[in-house]
């Protein structure tokens, strides 16, 4: 159970974070558009997002690494994406009016909504393979495993989202969803009475 749930918390990570990436097109197309800068702006948002997120994972899982820390580390990526449900179109219609480039307008937008929960999303997998590693010799394969998995999940994001989801639901509906996933995966991490020696 407890490997399972490590492996369930990054592949529902990456699940979020490209479910979330697509959804921010979504959210961003009617006020800057969907042109190559949009989507260039989304995407270095991500990126920059998740490097420090992979650090701050790394960082955290030094100081008594647990898996519910890590459920938490997940709640706190649902909780900071809160924000975009709440108050995306707000907050896009005023960085609109006065933001005339779509090009900082979008790149704007994205730090603002995306940044956040992206970063502490990226903190997933790294916390998950200090977990998961009992010794260096099985390091190198058991956290290609995980990052594996984790990129499945964000594989599974992409495809579920674009070809399905938006198909059925609203963008809010989507988020409300995810979150919500988000939410029963990170508690039920965080009640697990497992504890891992380091």
């Amino acid at each position: 159970m407890y490997r399972f749930l490590l492996y369930l918390v990054a592949g529902w990570s990456g699940f979020f974070v490209m479910a979330i990436e697509l959804l921010g097109g979504r959210l961003l197309a009617p006020y800057f558009g969907s042109s190559i800068y949009v989507w260039g702006a989304i995407i270095t948002v991500f990126m920059l997002a998740l490097s420090l997120g992979y650090l701050w994972g790394g960082r955290a899982s030094l100081h008594a690494p647990s898996l519910q820390r890590l459920g938490l580390i997940l709640l706190a990526a649902a909780a900071t994406a809160l924000p975009v449900l709440l108050a995306a179109d707000s907050l896009l219609e005023h960085l609109s009016a006065h933001i005339g480039d779509p090009r900082f307008g979008s790149l704007v937008a994205a730090a603002l909504l995306f940044f956040l929960p992206t970063c502490v999303a990226g903190m997933v997998s790294p916390y998950a393979v200090r977990l998961l590693v009992p010794d260096r010799a099985s390091a190198g394969q058991l956290a290609g495993r995980l990052y594996f998995v984790s990129t499945f999940g964000s594989a599974a994001g992409t495809i579920l989202t674009s070809f399905y989801l938006v198909l059925y639901l609203e963008v809010n509906q989507i988020l409300m969803l995810m979150l919500g996933v988000s939410g029963v995966i990170g508690v039920i991490a965080w009640l697990q009475p497992v504890a891992v020696d380091v």
